[in-house]
């Protein structure tokens, strides 16, 4: 089964178009040549960032804008706006119910599961986009020292 990256690829996105405004064109070509996908992918997933209000675009040209201070934009309202109510973790109901784990392993782990992804979205709640910003210029900024 096919993990998602649509959550990562959006966080990918807003910091990209953060960052290279007013210092490249911000199409969708380039910015799908940083997430290495498609610009149809990236077309795509602006369209979830726009109708969650986040970014403004126009049809046909590039530059798509920010609307909100990064300071604002949660990774958990990132995460809502891509994913929607999709769970974190999912459980595989197709077990066997006549063997004493595959009969038991659902129920068990739903708890686990619920208390797992309420912690990780509140720590998704405390984080901002700029955050994630400034930890990626800290980290670009040594590796160019250490050049």
């Amino acid at each position: 089964m096919k993990v998602s990256t649509r959550f990562s690829d959006s966080i990918h996105i807003l910091a990209f178009i953060c960052i290279y405004q007013g210092k490249i064109t911000l199409s969708s070509a380039n910015i799908a040549g940083s997430l290495e996908t498609s610009p149809v992918v990236v077309r795509r997933l602006m369209t979830s960032l726009k109708e969650a209000g986040f970014i403004k675009t126009k049809h046909g040209t590039p530059d798509p804008e920010l609307l909100v201070d990064p300071q604002k934009i949660t990774l958990l309202d990132v995460y809502l706006a891509t994913e929607g109510q999709t769970p974190l973790f999912t459980i595989d109901h197709n077990t066997n119910p006549q063997c004493i784990v595959g009969g038991n392993i659902q129920s068990t782990l739903e708890d686990y599961y619920r208390h797992a992804e309420t912690a990780a979205k509140a720590k998704l709640q405390q984080i901002t986009l700029q955050d994630v910003i400034d930890t990626i210029l800290v980290k670009q900024a040594e590796k160019e020292k250490q050049s």
